[in-house]
């Protein structure tokens, strides 16, 4: 904790002191997030848990990155919720797409990969005037905050873009006690909000806090607007009060008929002003994250002296990232090569990295995920049971790194130092640290292509932009988001007579009608058919005329593109109208069969965790009318025998006929902590949720559809076990006719292995393993003869070799062709050549297939001469290769086997020229 800038931790007045703590009390972050909360609690707002980092059913965002995310629906008019004031503290990542801070994170005051967003909201209820007085009650009450005014700034929207200035705000400021002289107004880009290009919008206000002179960048006393360093934006209160649409003739701002509230406040920032400090990395969030991060490293900085500032971003990164990973891996997300999987590793390794800058060699940063836990495990129960499986994610990533890192060290030579393009691969590929390369570059006196690397990462950003799926997709269409919601009744009935058509969409845009023939979506106000969500496909079947008799359209499946509408993906058979009314038809044997895999699926969750651990948690399904898929967290494979028992348990729930209960409409801190109903990873709950539960077995929050006993799936057959990504396996099963038609698969198999084997007293499985082992066995054996034999021939071939080599400048130099053996063989035979030849150069090349390959070996007292790497590069080029290696040994392939033969006479050539 830095109190003063005179190094001091007195929390009282003193000459130096940056915040007077009679007039402020001390609040830790823990306290700071839960008065907030208490506040607007005290305000008649509805307390709501963060969602998830890993937005639901939000394609257009990568990482959850402000409090309003988990509202989106709600402002758009196309989710209700039972209240109309909320107030969270929502954990956010910004580490890719638009908003990307890693970078920057351990070289500022201010930012953050992971960070936690306090907000409270309005859906309609309350506006401008309100929430600029709950604001600045919270900030200055001394029941509160007890924040100084005179220390605080508010900003207000000048009037930009046809939209005039926002005169209501700067009354209310006024009407609160904000002099005039301290309201400010700017333009669009930074008082002017929207959640896109078209949708809610509107102006907003902000609130500034003044660290003091202490504080500047500029080490003077500098006016509001001309020292970001001081003056700290604490609080953003959006007004959204337009919807915006795109006309022919422009954006058209149309009033909102219910204005409604958003607003951020960091915690880590007005913890950073209510602590009385001048960075958040000095706040109570991090220090303990840093001290941890200083004893798992080993290396400590004296926190009262400007030194080794190089060394505190080091430790300031690591306690950053580590709050990022452990609540990134938490929520689902697993280290991969795309998307936020690609994200996170990004960031595992730059911890990682920096961790190694501070002399730490060996995995570290999976320990920093306990100390994570222990600082936020109050605020985030969900932790307690998750560190334990973060920590192996983390450890597993640690060690593939330090192997990359190994890998990188091999393939960087003087080539990729002096090309930036191969330097970022190195960076990229391998995670090889830019000062690192940079470092290595200076010491073999070789000048760094920085631009060309710059350049090359600055390509391979636009091209992971376009590569994200979702970065290019935009919020559903408008004329979604203006229906009716539709009515679902395919809980209980597969039929539902007279539904009407509220819309038509072909290609994306809204139609009068579908001609015969053509591929679209139906809107209904009711509907049979369930939509793809939880991992469930949407059904199939028909919809049918208004005389019940023919069938106007065939439905190949259905989504809900907004909460609530119900899009039936359609060929029509013949003419179909907005307006008409159809009846909806759902294919029974489809869904039944689809129910039976459902239910499965909770059955398999259960016994997964009850064979394999309570860290078993789903990270993905799919579930049809052919199989069941379902993706979990474990970091081994599961051996065949735990496979066997997880189907007895699945199994034995079915012959129990156990019935399958759904209880509708329950709170979802009932469903979660009193019924001990389990949350599907990716899925979107609300208030209040759906149930099912079989018998004591298994509980989930779930709205798919289920038999009603589990007696109806028939049986289940587990059919794969396999790895999706690291620390993530996959099971496939199936069930009723699926695993009839599996079973008689199997006895076909065995009655062909009985035919194969002959008669014997083990099963037929066993059998024929031990035949194919013992015919593996044998071919082994076979193949290490033939390996002797060509060994031999080439020893033989290169036996009297060594008086063929050529002297080039003193230099021994032999080249010989040597078909017919493997790189492993060739190895051998060049370090039996350098031995016969005691100082020289081999050159060995083979090719087979079209396919060549060179090795080229220098003996230990020539390599400050003579360097393997160069040779084979310059006689690669000549085979339509490359290659390289150590100064000793070098490798290379080529794709020209008839430029062998010339490629190995110019082999002494090389040498000389490189003597030369």
């Amino acid at each position: 904790m830095r109190g003063c800038v005179a190094g001091c931790r007195a929390r009282a007045v003193c000459p130096f002191a940056l915040v007077d703590f009679k007039s402020m009390n001390y609040r830790s972050g823990s306290q700071i997030r839960e008065d907030f909360l208490r506040f607007f609690e005290g305000k008649g707002h509805r307390r709501v848990h963060s969602s998830s980092l890993v937005p639901a059913n939000d394609p257009t965002l990568l990482f959850t990155n402000a409090g309003m995310n988990q509202f989106k629906d709600v402002f758009l008019g196309a989710e209700k919720r039972d209240y109309s004031r909320a107030a969270s503290s929502q954990k956010c990542v910004r580490a890719g797409g638009k908003h990307n801070d890693l970078e920057n994170v351990g070289f500022t005051r201010r930012h953050h990969t992971f960070f936690e967003m306090l907000g409270n909201f309005s859906f309609g209820d309350y506006f401008k005037k309100d929430a600029i007085a709950f604001a600045w009650e919270l900030l200055t009450s001394k029941e509160w905050f007890g924040i100084d005014p005179s220390r605080l700034y508010c900003t207000i929207f000048e009037g930009d873009e046809g939209v005039p200035r926002d005169a209501e705000a700067y009354q209310y400021w006024l009407e609160v006690g904000v002099p005039a002289e301290r309201i400010f107004e700017l333009g669009a880009k930074d008082n002017f909000w929207a959640m896109g290009d078209t949708g809610p919008c509107g102006p907003c206000s902000e609130i500034y806090y003044d660290l003091g002179v202490e504080a500047s960048e500029f080490g003077k006393d500098l006016p509001f607007g001309e020292d970001e360093q001081r003056y700290v934006e604490i609080w953003n209160l959006v007004f959204m009060q337009f919807d915006r649409t795109v006309t022919a003739s422009g954006p058209l701002l149309t009033p909102l008929p219910k204005p409604s509230i958003d607003t951020g406040m960091g915690l880590e920032r007005i913890a950073c002003v209510l602590q009385g400090v001048l960075s958040n990395f000095e706040t109570d969030l991090f220090t303990p994250l840093i001290k941890r991060a200083e004893e798992l490293t080993g290396h400590k900085v004296e926190a009262d002296h400007e030194v080794d500032d190089r060394s505190r971003a080091s430790l300031r990164i690591i306690a950053d990232h580590a709050r990022a990973a452990t609540f990134l891996i938490s929520d689902g997300v697993l280290p991969a090569n795309e998307g936020r999987g690609y994200v996170l590793r990004k960031i595992l390794r730059r911890g990682i990295r920096h961790g190694r800058l501070l002399g730490q060699e060996k995995p570290f940063m999976h320990e920093m995920v306990f100390a994570v836990r222990d600082e936020m495990g109050v605020a985030y129960p969900e932790l307690k049971e998750s560190a334990e499986r973060v920590a192996k994610v983390v450890l597993a990533e640690e060690q593939q790194f330090a192997r990359t890192l190994e890998l990188g060290l091999k393939q960087m030579n003087e080539e990729t130092l002096r090309s930036g393009a191969l330097a970022f691969r190195l960076y990229e590929t391998f995670g090889m640290p830019l000062d690192f390369m940079v470092d290595a570059a200076r010491d073999a006196g070789i000048p760094f292509d920085m631009a060309g690397f710059e350049a090359a990462k600055e390509e391979e950003q636009a091209r992971a932009r376009a590569s994200w799926k979702g970065g290019a997709q935009k919020s559903a269409a408008p004329v979604y988001r203006e229906l009716a919601k539709t009515e679902f009744e395919g809980y209980s009935a597969l039929r539902v007579d007279g539904a009407r058509v509220l819309a038509l969409v072909k290609d994306g845009v809204g139609v009068p009608e579908l001609k015969g023939g053509e591929l679209g979506e139906v809107v209904l106000d009711a509907t049979s058919f369930y939509a793809d969500s939880g991992g469930q496909v949407g059904d199939v079947g028909w919809l049918y005329s208004e005389d019940h008799n023919s069938v106007v359209a065939e439905v190949s499946g259905a989504t809900k593109p907004v909460q609530g509408v119900f899009a039936h993906k359609v060929r029509a058979n013949q003419t179909i109208a907005v307006g008409d009314t159809v009846d909806t038809v759902v294919d029974a044997t489809n869904r039944l069969a689809t129910e039976r895999n459902h239910t499965g699926t909770h059955l398999l969750h259960a016994a997964l965790r009850e064979v394999l651990g309570k860290h078993v948690k789903q990270a993905g399904s799919l579930v049809d009318a052919s199989r069941l898929r379902f993706d979990f967290s474990h970091f081994t494979s599961v051996a065949e025998e735990e496979l066997q028992e997880i189907e007895n348990i699945v199994n034995g729930q079915v012959l129990a006929n156990t019935k399958v209960e759904t209880m509708v409409d329950v709170p979802i801190d009932i469903a979660v902590n009193e019924l001990g109903a389990m949350a599907l990873f990716g899925e979107k709950y609300g208030e209040r949720v759906r149930v099912v539960k079989i018998g004591d077995f298994s509980t989930e929050l779930c709205g798919g559809t289920h038999t009603g006993a589990t007696g109806e799936i028939g049986l289940i057959k587990l059919v794969g076990e396999g790895s999706v990504s690291s620390g993530v396996r996959r099971v496939e099963a199936v069930s009723g006719t699926g695993a009839l038609s599996e079973f008689r698969r199997g006895f076909d198999v065995a009655r062909v292995v009985g035919q194969l084997v002959g008669a014997t007293d083990v099963a037929p499985a066993d059998a024929l393993r031990h035949r194919i082992a013992a015919q593996e066995e044998e071919m082994k054996k076979l193949r290490r003869e033939l390996d002797q034999v060509r060994m031999k021939a080439a020893s033989s071939s290169v036996a009297d070799a060594a008086g063929s080599a050529v002297d080039v400048k003193g230099v021994k130099v032999l080249a010989q062709r040597v078909d017919g053996v493997e790189k492993s063989q060739m190895r051998e035979l060049v370090d039996q050549l350098r031995g016969k030849l005691g100082s020289g150069v081999v050159v060995l090349g083979a090719a087979a297939d079209g396919k060549v390959a060179l090795i080229v070996g220098v003996t230990k007292d020539l390599t400050s001469r003579v360097q393997a790497g160069k040779v084979v590069g310059q006689l690669a080029a000549l085979v339509g290769g490359k290659g390289g290696g150590r100064p000793d040994l070098a490798e290379a392939g080529g794709s020209d086997a008839g430029a062998l033969d010339g490629a190995l006479t110019k082999a002494a050539g090389v040498v000389e020229g490189l003597l030369s």
